[in-house]
């Protein structure tokens, strides 16, 4: 059964990377892979083939005193810490769904007035990495997609801007725990703190943004003028009054999460659950329009916010957690099946930091979601505590590292979604400029750590 749990996962893997050949949502196999990774242990405990081992490191065996019970235990934790993750996630996303409802974005869009090519790629790209941070790459991403839409016509010029934002959103979230789903599990699994990954990381991620957008700076799509509508009039037709009301609280109620469990230390996702019902609050009782009816109110409710959402996404994170959750129960030897890479790994390559940059470049293959929760389960918290230097590497790599390939991270594959890019022309065009950035800020960090 232990080859079944490693087969399973392996196929179900190659079938999320190969969605669009397949065409078949990765939601699919990413739940099958789970549950039947699971079931795999399950059948494989009880005949006696196959050991568990909980987060505690405690080895069960079937047959021996309390085996059954620390089954059932292990399945309820592992599901416990990937709840924590999603629930924290539905909150950000309902919240950001309820600005766009209320057209807030429109706010950040007037923001951006200039023809220069030039000055529009730092504009775009300041704002990728500065939401990223605030808002998560992801819809930072799609925010700016959207902005460029409104103001690039063609879709060739478009084009290098979105693949740069991927660049500036992966930078930018790499150094908050708020930014990445990689970030984020790290700092719901106590393996960093808000203030240590900033402190850590907000340097190497500037250094990540900034030397690639240099680099574009001098090819021919980045010269001269470009023909870019006038936001103002648009824009401001298209707000209404609750929009600066809504995109502030909003964003606050996000940026408070962090501060929120500084103070209490709860887990993140009950200071999301706050800032949700804060927002959630407001939104019911603010007019966004002059005439405003009780028959419009659906049209800006948390309701429809909701209805929004992408659960497809929510439900891709479950069945991939706990499929890596089931590759950390399995025994081999006398540790988890994560571990014994992780040590095998290290007997092979010596330097530790080289095998995170290897970590690196495997995001930008496979989905750096469970590259990360498979780190976790590598490496012991009691070996490496919170905020250790393994951990912001880990951080950093798995970022940023998905930006060298446009499959390589959600917000590179919500760009080729949206824009159709190609994987090849991302390959070809941008790939070396996202290499450049992740290695700089690499190197800068494994100077000063």
């Amino acid at each position: 059964m232990l080859t079944g749990v490693i087969v399973c996962f392996i196929v179900g893997y190659l079938t999320i990377v190969f969605e669009h050949p397949l065409r078949l949502d990765k939601t699919v196999p990413a739940l099958l892979m789970g549950a039947l990774c699971w079931a795999f242990i399950a059948l494989g405990f009880h005949d006696g083939s196959l050991s568990i081992i909980d987060t505690h490191d405690h080895l069960y065996t079937w047959g021996a005193a309390g085996a059954e019970e620390g089954l059932e235990n292990t399945l309820l934790h592992h599901l416990g810490k990937t709840a924590e993750i999603l629930i924290f996630l539905i909150g950000a996303m309902t919240i950001v769904e309820i600005i766009d409802l209320h057209r807030g974005f429109e706010i950040l869009k007037s923001w951006v007035k200039t023809r220069n090519r030039k000055k529009l790629l730092w504009i775009v790209g300041v704002l990728g990495f500065i939401l990223s941070a605030i808002i998560d790459n992801l819809t930072a991403t799609i925010v700016l997609v959207t902005l460029l839409r409104k103001l690039i016509k063609t879709k060739e010029e478009r084009m290098w801007y979105v693949a740069m934002i991927v660049i500036a959103a992966n930078a930018g979230g790499a150094w908050s725990p708020i930014g990445d789903v990689t970030t984020t599990m790290l700092w719901i699994g106590k393996k960093v703190s808000t203030i240590g990954l900033i402190q850590s990381l907000v340097i190497p991620s500037i250094i990540c943004f900034v030397v690639p957008f240099l680099a574009a700076m001098f090819l021919k799509p980045f010269q001269g003028e470009i023909s870019v509508d006038d936001p103002s009039d648009t824009s401001a037709s298209e707000r209404l009054l609750s929009s600066r009301t809504m995109l502030f609280l909003g964003l606050g109620a996000i940026v408070f999460v962090p501060i929120f469990k500084t103070f209490t230390h709860l887990p993140p996702y009950v200071g999301m659950m706050l800032g949700l019902g804060v927002v959630w609050l407001v939104s019911e009782y603010i007019h966004p329009e002059e005439d405003f009816t009780e028959e419009r109110k659906h049209f800006y409710s948390a309701h429809k916010a909701l209805s929004r959402i992408e659960m497809s996404s929510i439900l891709f994170f479950l069945g991939i957690l706990m499929a890596v959750a089931a590759l950390e129960t399995i025994v081999i030897g006398d540790v988890g099946a994560l571990r014994y890479i992780a040590e095998q790994l290290q007997e092979a390559i010596p330097n530790q930091n080289y095998v995170i940059i290897i970590l690196g470049f495997l995001s930008a293959i496979i989905d750096n979601v469970p590259l990360v929760a498979a780190s976790m389960g590598m490496y012991s918290s009691e070996v490496y505590p919170l905020d250790s230097q393994l951990w912001h590497f880990i951080a950093y790599s798995a970022g940023t590292g998905g930006s060298m390939l446009i499959i390589g991270s959600a917000a590179g594959v919500a760009a080729m979604g949206m824009e159709r890019i190609d994987f090849i022309w991302y390959l070809k065009n941008i790939a070396w400029l996202a290499f450049i950035g992740f290695i700089a800020g690499a190197i800068y960090f494994m100077m000063v750590a």
